[in-house]
């Protein structure tokens, strides 16, 4: 992910974030292999990096002039805070930081896993993990992406028996996800437990520009109490759906520029809204390009 970023003037601040976290960004972001980067606290540092330094480049080449709010997907969350004025680098970086290591604390405490369901109306999905709950079984919905996206999240024999009954009941397809643990589920309570202490500390600014949270799919800006927020955020479900509604509601945002790492939130947004125009530049020349 990093090599498009090397010769970019935004590199100097991986050795800041590196310097911060004492975790070796360069080499993560050049040279570290599929299995290292499966680690979720060495995966979220990197995606981390690579979105801050897509922000910088696209601000240093004007292209945020005019934005009226800002959203994440889960890990995104933060670096979306950071472009709105609400935390500093530094400490958002070390909050990322602190939140990947409790995330993988907790999923080795709680082993769990995550499985994405298509083509299934969302309400319809949800209602059947409910009644694999009702059986028993540890299963939720931890991310509505999209009136037919779901991707739910638990013990690995509660997505299992998640995975059977979508299939079975609505003749959905499914796929599991190659991730570390059972995310933005109650299985995460450690992780949130021991973040908390961190968002306490952290110096959230009481002004900055709107940012559309996930836990609830709605505008906070001034006074917004963001610790309780990113608390809540690692064991309820990121309701993306939701955000992009608000954000082409309430907000009036006519257009979007996706930052970071690859097109997922690009392909969802179309899904939401087809009408939105959406860009997705996650290089120094998609950026640039942008710019003109």
């Amino acid at each position: 992910m990093g090599r498009a970023w090397q010769d970019s003037e935004a590199w100097a601040l991986v050795g800041d974030m590196s310097e911060w976290t004492g975790v070796d960004l360069e080499w993560l972001l050049l040279d570290a292999d599929r299995e290292e980067l499966r680690r979720t606290d060495r995966a979220q540092l990197a995606v981390f990096a690579v979105g801050v330094l897509a922000h910088a480049e696209a601000t240093r080449l004007g292209l945020l002039r005019g934005a009226v709010a800002y959203a994440g997907h889960s890990l995104g969350e933060y670096v979306a805070l950071y472009a709105a004025g609400a935390l500093r680098l530094k400490d958002a970086t070390n909050l990322v930081a602190e939140r990947g290591g409790a995330m993988q604390e907790a999923a080795q405490q709680r082993p769990g896993a995550m499985a994405a369901v298509k083509d299934a109306v969302a309400e319809d999905v949800e209602a059947v993990l409910e009644q694999c709950r009702a059986e028993g079984f540890q299963v939720w919905a931890a991310n509505l992406n999209g009136p037919t996206q779901v991707v739910m999240s638990g013990a690995d024999d509660g997505v299992t028996a998640g995975c059977d009954r979508v299939e079975a009941e609505l003749g959905a397809r499914w796929v599991r996800l190659d991730v570390g643990g059972a995310f933005h589920s109650p299985l995460m309570e450690p992780a949130a437990k021991r973040l908390w202490a961190a968002l306490r500390e952290a110096g959230f600014a009481a002004g900055h520009a709107p940012v559309v949270a996930n836990v609830d799919g709605l505008v906070h800006d001034d006074g917004a109490d963001w610790p309780a927020l990113m608390e809540r955020q690692l064991t309820s479900p990121v309701r993306w759906e939701a955000c992009v509604r608000t954000l082409t509601g309430k907000t009036g945002c006519e257009g979007f520029l996706e930052l970071g790492p690859g097109r997922t939130l690009g392909g969802l947004l179309a899904r939401i809204d087809a009408g939105a125009p959406v860009v997705s530049a996650g290089t120094p020349e998609a950026l640039r390009a942008l710019a003109g």
